[in-house]
């Protein structure tokens, strides 16, 4: 009797990867080397030329309509930067240096080639009085704290440090509602309180408080421009402090109310 046997079958084994060569990069360092030597001659050709052609400042030449700056005002702070580089000259800080000075608002410093800058200034315009000595732009923005003289005709702006724009804001408002009256706003006031005041050109002094400021104002344009309107001449102020009406200070008598429903609340 014959044998059976189990015979296992071989699996095939897997053929080897084909090894293939290794790239090999090689750098060519002249071309490297050739830029980085047209660049470096192309930046000393380059300082070279701005060293020939940045020739000293000779000549100063200054625009502007002048009425509180002169221009040998002008002259005398850029004097320092005479013989400096026409290209290296710092025009940035020559503007900065000018609109700094009293009374100048704006400044433009240009190069005019080769050798001169031209200046243009652009004075402050004043547009109010702020306190006893101290002038106002017509931006609101306190430019002189102690004027040496105080056109007589601006109008007489005060509040706390600080409350210049707030103070100059109310004024252009009150100057457009009370113009359409005829009248003309001549001292707008806020105290350290917050409480308003203001003086009218007829001489007649409206108390507006701290309170409801605006509600105030529209309820003195309706009665200047209706029951007081015929007497305004005869008013000494106006006080708008209370919740509903408001009284009146006749010129040279006694105090009048014009509504018992309320009092002075500030």
């Amino acid at each position: 009797m014959r044998r059976k046997t189990n015979r296992r079958r071989r699996e095939p084994r897997p053929l080897p990867l084909p090894r293939l060569p290794r790239p090999q990069i090689r750098i060519d360092w002249r071309i490297p080397a050739w830029l980085l030597g047209l660049g470096a001659t192309a930046w000393l050709v380059f300082e070279a030329a701005v060293l020939t052609l940045d020739q000293p400042i000779r000549a100063i030449e200054i625009e502007g309509s002048f009425h509180r700056v002169s221009a040998l005002e002008v002259e005398a702070e850029l004097v320092g930067d005479i013989g400096r580089g026409f290209f290296s000259a710092d025009l940035r800080g020559m503007q900065t240096r000018l609109e700094t000075a009293p009374w100048v608002d704006t400044a433009q410093v240009r190069r005019r080639w080769p050798d001169t800058l031209t200046v243009r200034v652009v004075e402050q315009v004043p547009a109010a009085r702020w306190g006893e000595a101290g002038l106002l732009n017509v931006r609101g923005e306190l430019f002189v704290e102690q004027a040496r003289h105080l056109p007589p005709e601006l109008p007489k702006l005060a509040g706390p440090d600080g409350a210049q724009g707030l103070v100059a804001e109310r004024y252009l408002r009150l100057r457009e509602q009370l113009f359409e009256l005829g009248w003309q706003v001549v001292e707008v006031e806020m105290d350290a309180r917050g409480a308003w005041r203001l003086m009218l050109d007829s001489g007649v002094e409206v108390r507006l408080g701290r309170r409801d400021v605006d509600a105030r104002i529209e309820r003195f344009l309706a009665a200047a421009g209706g029951v007081l309107a015929p007497r305004m001449a005869e008013i000494s102020y106006v006080d708008m402090r209370y919740s509903n009406g408001f009284s009146v200070g006749w010129a040279g008598s006694a105090l009048a109310r014009s509504s018992d429903q309320g009092e002075g609340n500030g």
